[in-house]
């Protein structure tokens, strides 16, 4: 070996650690919407067009794709979304309250 070793170069992102188990009772109700591609302002309009049209979606978690999350397997990036709606609903109670 001549020279200065090679560095390896990594292309795959690791997942963000989830508490796994902690909230998958709950998984089977939770609704997840990911939308790719769409400008903010479309984000936003399907957001509430969904909402409006679908009452079963009024509690949905919504995402867009994201540089990271586009290798993710779909189980896991719904785990992660889901569990990011829980922790925002938890803090919004929170405020809330007082």
């Amino acid at each position: 070996m001549r020279g200065t070793p090679r560095r390896l170069r990594v292309y795959a992102r690791p997942l963000p650690r989830v508490n796994r188990g902690r909230y998958l009772l709950d998984m089977e109700e939770q609704k997840v919407v990911v939308l790719h591609g769409f400008a903010p302002e479309e984000v936003m309009a399907a957001m509430r067009a969904l909402k409006a049209a679908l009452p079963s979606a009024a509690d949905a978690a919504f995402a867009t794709s994201t540089e990271t999350n586009l290798g993710w397997k779909l189980g896991d990036l719904v785990e992660h979304v889901a569990e990011e709606h829980r922790q925002y609903r938890e803090t919004a109670k929170a405020k809330k309250r007082g």
